[in-house]
């Protein structure tokens, strides 16, 4: 299954047409290449490590590299899907800009990491009997740590990951219009970013294969940035922060 499929699957809403100017699905078809290109590039740094580190290679279905390279990339999804929506719906060019960035920039990670998991011969989605980021209560190893304290040392069945919307809250979202949707977008996208930030530290931490851990703190770097300026637009907007969840 390929990045556009899974994305496809979370997509908030099917379109029979795609009403996008020519410039913007060009910009969107390069951001696919991109994707590819990182998949290929996961799979040649994987190559090219093959003797240097046998646990970050062939890490284990519960291992950590493997926890966050499927979590994240279901958290990421959502994003994908919030941003594709209001991109096509905004009409504050600052917002769909910004909406345009969050795609194409997640839709690209998940391509990564969809290469490694890939490699590894895991699936590129949680296991059903496998509790969100339960990973992040496992040392390097793949040993359960009894003495940690992570934030979210694994999550209840069918819990949310957090910063994660609800579907009422993703249908609620699909009714708005105006500065209205800009505002509310702009809240729940806040709130998601703010809560992966817990899970890529900790992976930039944890996770052994070296690009993976880059990946991880890409992520940190990125996601902390465009969480404030969220927070700007929003008090531009005369608009508060949601809490977290």
């Amino acid at each position: 299954m390929t990045v556009d499929d899974r994305v496809d699957d979370e997509a908030l809403v099917e379109e029979d047409e795609d009403p996008r100017p020519s410039g913007q699905r060009i910009l969107i078809f390069s951001a696919a290449a991109v994707a590819i290109l990182l998949v290929g590039a996961a799979i040649g740094m994987l190559i090219t490590l093959t003797m240097t580190n046998q646990t970050a290679l062939n890490p284990s279905p519960d291992s950590i590299d493997v926890g966050f390279a499927q979590d994240m990339s279901t958290h990421h999804l959502q994003a994908v899907s919030m941003a594709s929506w209001a991109r096509d719906h905004t009409s504050d060019q600052v917002v769909k800009t910004l909406a345009f960035d969050i795609e194409g920039t997640q839709k690209g990670q998940v391509g990564m990491m969809a290469g490694y998991l890939d490699v590894w011969g895991q699936p590129e989605s949680r296991p059903p009997n496998r509790q969100a980021m339960s990973w992040m209560a496992t040392n390097a190893a793949g040993a359960h740590q009894h003495g940690s304290n992570p934030e979210h040392p694994g999550m209840q069945p069918g819990q949310l990951m957090p910063g994660m919307a609800t579907q009422e809250e993703l249908a609620k979202m699909r009714k708005m219009t105006g500065k209205e949707l800009d505002v509310y977008f702009l809240q729940l996208m806040l709130r998601h970013h703010e809560g992966g930030l817990s899970m890529a530290q900790y992976g930039e931490t944890h996770v052994a294969l070296p690009p993976l851990r880059n990946l991880a703190r890409t992520i940190v770097v990125s996601q902390s940035g465009e969480a404030q300026y969220m927070k700007s637009l929003l008090a531009e907007r005369g608009a508060q922060p949601l809490p977290s969840n």
